[in-house]
């Protein structure tokens, strides 16, 4: 049964990560409600691991243009001095990030044993996703984001490090919010995430490596569902901040917030 429940929390894991439902709001509620056993820190570290693996997969044109630029540091063509670009700007982010995330793990680890916060936190990324589609964005491609604007969306990715915070809903608003084209904040929220992942892993590697033999077809299971389930809805989610649709999100957040909060207050 703790196999099946696995599955679950990695397809709950691939589908809400990218959706801007907070992936690790309904981690930490599923796997309350399904009584399952392995849904700590770690369990959903290494479920992001699948997701990463649909990014990398999903957007490998993109992040290969990327790491070709890199190696081809002194060309000075249009399209690399761009990628160039656009990679600094992902480590500024990225390192905001994970400075705020590194002094403050105790307590964000704190907030995942709760079921107040993230149903306190769906609430917001509510209000997050339905002001974004209100939002009309300047065209501002990511090569031309400049250092305070990437300031600015690692801020938002680590706020959504807390359990009911949407990362991809956050950071992609807070793109639009900065001028970015909607596609190009969709896309920079996704090639984002991938550092994020990796940083998360890597500190959690001990930990991981140190996990008992009998929990490994689970979390392996619980990854391949989260890649599997990730890669789907990519382009879903695309379409949907192209069209200005998140705020049908908006409602689910705030229903899935009100039902558990009901069900929290009811213990």
């Amino acid at each position: 049964m703790e196999l099946f429940k696995a599955i679950i929390l990695g397809v709950i894991q691939g589908l809400t990560e990218f959706l801007p439902v907070s992936s690790s709001g309904h981690l930490v509620l599923a796997g309350h409600y399904l009584k399952f056993n392995n849904p700590d820190i770690s369990f959903e570290v290494i479920l992001h691991l699948g997701s990463l693996f649909a990014v990398l997969l999903y957007f490998r044109k993109d992040i290969l243009s990327l790491i070709k630029s890199l190696i081809l540091f002194n060309n000075k063509e249009p399209i690399h001095t761009r990628n160039r670009n656009t990679v600094f700007y992902i480590i500024v982010a990225t390192t905001v990030t994970g400075i705020l995330g590194f002094y403050f793990e105790d307590p964000l680890t704190k907030a995942f044993s709760s079921l107040y916060i993230p149903s306190f936190m769906l609430l917001i990324t509510g209000f997050i996703l339905f002001i974004s589609d209100k939002v009309e964005p300047r065209g501002i491609k990511t090569h031309q984001l400049g250092i305070k604007k990437s300031i600015l969306i690692g801020l938002a990715q680590a706020f959504a490090i807390l359990p009911g915070i949407s990362r991809s809903g956050t950071t992609i608003t807070v793109g639009i919010f900065t001028g970015l084209d909607r596609e190009e904040a969709a896309r920079f929220s996704f090639i984002l995430s991938i550092p994020v992942i990796l940083g998360a892993n890597i500190l959690k590697l001990s930990s991981l490596l140190s996990l008992d033999k009998s929990v490994w077809l689970s979390y392996f299971l619980g990854t391949f569902a989260a890649f599997i389930s990730g890669y789907l809805v990519i382009s879903f989610l695309i379409s949907f901040v192209i069209k200005q649709k998140l705020k049908y999100f908006a409602f689910y957040c705030w229903l899935i917030a009100i039902i558990s909060l009901i069900l929290y207050l009811k213990q």
